[in-house]
Formats: structure tokens, C-alpha cells, sequence
């Protein structure tokens, strides 16, 4: 007896030892849209640590957390709703929820997961444990007309925010009762193309394609009304031809001010966050696709559209300016901090490469290959309202 003991304690301390453990704080997922694979990526370590297959067409993909961020919610372009396990490193469940799908959000308790669609336009909801459908409501805005859904958050008590490209509305949807939702409808202007919410989840911005402006929405107000802002910064002037959409889903709050897109120009335009009145435009080398800021807010890192998509600039908070050019590759889609802001991971898609800078000397420290890779999203999203 004694010795079938000492062997089984043997076995027990080698699994022990064979096993990497994790904590998931560090990790994160790349998309690689070329191969219905993504990444897992540890952010310490700088490079991935496996891969995993079968999550369908990851051309537009996005990607939530869960509130331990050991379960990423990965939404597909195809409608495809996949649950993935970043320490089991597997797909937990996978369900086709519509047939064209463009991203989705969290509820502020963790226990709802919505998608919103294109076709059939409007969001759905799921358990967020197991992927069971909850509730969907129609983006019928009118009888018989459906509109894309874009722009979706999530705001404080499981309520979801988001913009019918179609209607020219925002939408608020109450999950409290996760099987009844109620909703609310806002007037927004002409083709709402993305929206966000600020970090404290109070107000929801919604850009506009078809005219100039932004659609803002005080969600903490009893009786919430839309205002515009940024109503002339194009005035007098003809927008250029648009070959990606602008991207507000990463928010740029920084120093007391937002940094937006400006659609169609060549400008990041400055906005002060208390008035919500324009404060600035800061001059780019291309039209904008995703403006961030750093954590700190310390920096704004932006990357563009075609045909200058192969470069990123730095904009100082401090002097409104743009203080460094980078050419990390060919095709620059996305941009990731790391939770403190040290690091910042770029997909070079047409490169097959993510490059890694280091933000303080914007000398780049690391990169690894991946097949055409997008977008970049770390777990330190979990904790972040409208991420």
C-alpha cells in the first residue's frame, strides 16, 4: 500500500509540473481572418501560446470578455456566436445566430452576451454561460423595414445602446428582465455608421455618414434627448471618397478631451468632453480609422484608411500634435494597448505579422506571424465599460 501511494503522488506532482498555469489578466486573442483562426496571445511573454480553429468567417470579427476573462465571446461576420476558453485553449460552444453579423457587447453583470445584426437587422441575446437565446428584438423601425445595427454598448444596469444605420436612430434596450426587453427610441440624423459610450457609461455617441456631425445621447438623464455636435466640421467643403469606415469603438478619452474621426478628412477632430464643443482638429496624413488613446491618456495612436494604411502616427495630448510616423507594415487594421499602456500590439494584415512598440521610445521590441491578422483584443477589456 505503501508504495502504490508514493507512486500515485509521483504521477500527481508530474501533472501538476506538466501543467502551465495561467493568469488571465495577461492574456488576449489576435484574429486571424484569413483562416476562421485566432491567436491566444500572452501580453508578457509577447507572443502566442495556441491557436484555435473553426470559429468561421472572421472578416469584421470582435471579441468580449467575460468578467474573470477566461471566456472570450467572439462575433463572426458570418453570424456565427463562439464562446472560446482561453485556459482550456478550445471552443466551448459555437451558435449561428444570423446570417450577417457585425460585432456585440456585454452586459454590466456579466450574464448577457448580444449580437447585433445586419441581416435580419436587430440584436440577440444569450445566457451567457450557455449560449441559450434569451430575447431578440427586431430593428424594425418601420412596418416592415429593418435596419443594420451598429454601434452597440453596454451602460450601466444590463442596458444596451446602439444605432440603426437605416432608421437614423439610437436605440436603448433594458435587459433587466433578460427574456422582456424594453426599448427606447432616440432620433440620431443621417446613416448612425459606429457608436460608443464614455468610460463612465453615461454618454452614448453615435457618427454620422450621411452629414456631418455626431449624435449624442445623456443616458443617465430621466428623460434622455439627442443632441448634435460636431455639426459643421466638414462646412464648405466635399468629403473624399471613404474606403473604410471610421471605427468609434475605441474610445480616445484623454486630458478632459475626446479625439474622434473626422468622416471623409483628413483630421482627428478634438472635442471638449464637459461642453461636448469642438476644441481642435489636429491635421493627419490620411483619413482615420481607429483613434486611441493609450491608458494614461498620455498618447493618441492612429491608423488609416487606403491608401495610407501602412502608416500609424502619435499625437501628443499635451501639445495637440503629432509627434511620431511609423510604418509597422502593410495594411494596418488594429491597434491594442497593453492594461498599463506600455506596450502597443499592431496587425500588419497583409504583412501576416503582428508588430509589438514600445510606447515611450516607439521602438518596436517584438513580433510574431500570423495569417492575415485583425483584430486585437486583450482581457483588460473585461473591466472596461463599453469594450
Amino acid at each position: 500500500m505503501g508504495k502504490l501511494l508514493t507512486v500515485l503522488t509521483m504521477v500527481l506532482l508530474c501533472g501538476c509540473a506538466a501543467q502551465q498555469w495561467r493568469g488571465t489578466g495577461d492574456l488576449g486573442l489576435v484574429i486571424e481572418r484569413a483562416s476562421g483562426q485566432i491567436s491566444l496571445v500572452d501580453t508578457s511573454r509577447r507572443a502566442p501560446y495556441a491557436h484555435v480553429a473553426g470559429l468561421g468567417d472572421l472578416s469584421h470579427a470582435s471579441v468580449v470578455y467575460s468578467r474573470d476573462g477566461r471566456y472570450a465571446y467572439v462575433f463572426g461576420r458570418d453570424g456565427g456566436l463562439t464562446k472560446v476558453d482561453l485556459l482550456a485553449e478550445r471552443i466551448v460552444k459555437r451558435v449561428l445566430q444570423s446570417g450577417n453579423a457585425i460585432g456585440g457587447a456585454i452586459s454590466q453583470d456579466g450574464s448577457i452576451v448580444v449580437a447585433q445584426n445586419y441581416t435580419p437587422g436587430g440584436i440577440k441575446a444569450f445566457d451567457a454561460e450557455t449560449l441559450e437565446l434569451l430575447a431578440e428584438v427586431p430593428a424594425e423601425y418601420a412596418p416592415g423595414r429593418f435596419s443594420k445595427v451598429v454601434g452597440l454598448a453596454d451602460l450601466s444596469g444590463n442596458r444596451f445602446a446602439y444605432a440603426l444605420f437605416d432608421a437614423g436612430e439610437i436605440w436603448v434596450s433594458d435587459f433587466s428582465d433578460r427574456r422582456r426587453p424594453q426599448t427606447q427610441r432616440y432620433p440620431a440624423g443621417l446613416q448612425p455608421y459606429d457608436g460608443l459610450v464614455t468610460p463612465d457609461g453615461r454618454y452614448y455617441l453615435a457618427g454620422l455618414f450621411g452629414e456631418d456631425g455626431v449624435a449624442l445621447l445623456d443616458t443617465w438623464q430621466p428623460q434622455p434627448e439627442t443632441r448634435r455636435i460636431l455639426q459643421s466640421y466638414g462646412r464648405g467643403q466635399e468629403k473624399l471618397p471613404v474606403f473604410k469606415m471610421p471605427h468609434l469603438r475605441g474610445w480616445s478619452l484623454a486630458q478632459g478631451k475626446a479625439y474622434l474621426p473626422a468622416i471623409g478628412r483628413h483630421e482627428v477632430l478634438v472635442v471638449a468632453a464637459g461642453s461636448w464643443q469642438e476644441a481642435g482638429r489636429i491635421q493627419v496624413r490620411g483619413q482615420p480609422v481607429f483613434v486611441m488613446a493609450q491608458p494614461d491618456g498620455r498618447q493618441v495612436w492612429v491608423n488609416f484608411a487606403f491608401p495610407d494604411n501602412g502608416w500609424v502616427e502619435v499625437i501628443d495630448t499635451l501639445s495637440g500634435k503629432v509627434v511620431r510616423t511609423l510604418a509597422p507594415g502593410k495594411a494596418v487594421l488594429h491597434m491594442e494597448f497593453t492594461p498599463r499602456g506600455e506596450h502597443v500590439w499592431i496587425s500588419a494584415r497583409d504583412d501576416n505579422r503582428v508588430l509589438i512598440y514600445d510606447t515611450a521610445t516607439f521602438e518596436k521590441i517584438g513580433e510574431f506571424a500570423a495569417q492575415a491578422p485583425s483584430g486585437i483584443f486583450f482581457t483588460s477589456r473585461a473591466n472596461r465599460t463599453g469594450f
